[in-house]
């Protein structure tokens, strides 16, 4: 699974969406350009996994609007997709990042497996590039891009141990704020939710 497949999952943990509105949501919250072919294929799988359901709301003189709601199996997909770092995935940045911006649905210890998986990565981040700069021997471009990334991943290791201390706090309560955004025509009518 992929980060834009959290992406997904966890829009519509917000309401049931169409998929046209589902991508515009996710375009506008996370800045991520979700296409046709990577939304639709996800959500026919999480149909048939049973994650999401879909159903179809007539309109007027157009075919009907398919809006998609996730289902319980959805809501723990969702979390365990969240709480799993693979070493592959924790490589990458985004995967990471993805993870990281939805804390707030993982318990502590999930949380700190998630750094911890990150951490390690880049521990192994560091000793290849430690390898690079040795071989480069006095090269001056590939040793000044060496550098450039080792400072890079330390100084993120650094940021993972301040994320280890807030990892272990309890969220604070969020009060409900009213959705603002303008309503469409259908029960799945809105925008917005990050």
């Amino acid at each position: 699974m992929s980060y834009i497949e959290i992406l997904i999952l966890r829009h519509l943990t917000r309401r049931p969406a169409h998929g046209y509105e589902l991508r515009k949501r996710v375009e506008s919250v996370t800045g991520v350009v979700l296409n046709n072919n990577a939304l639709y294929p996800a959500l026919r799988r999480f149909e048939e996994a049973g994650a999401v359901s879909r159903t179809a709301h007539a309109q007027q003189g157009r075919p009907a609007k398919l809006v998609y709601e996730l289902t319980d199996v959805g809501h723990a997909l969702l979390h365990d997709m969240l709480a799993d770092l693979p070493p592959d995935a924790a490589q990458d940045d985004t995967e990471f990042m993805t993870r990281l911006g939805q804390f707030s649905l993982l318990s502590e210890p999930e949380r700190l497996a998630v750094l911890d998986a990150r951490d390690s990565a880049l521990a192994e981040r560091l000793s290849r590039l430690a390898g690079l700069r040795s071989r480069s021997g006095s090269e001056r471009w590939s040793t000044l891009v060496t550098a450039e990334l080792i400072a890079r991943a330390a100084a993120e290791r650094e940021w993972l141990a301040g994320l280890r201390q807030a990892a272990a706090e309890p969220e604070p309560q969020l009060q409900a704020q009213p959705d603002r955004g303008l309503r469409s025509a259908g029960p799945a009518g809105g925008s917005g939710g990050g």
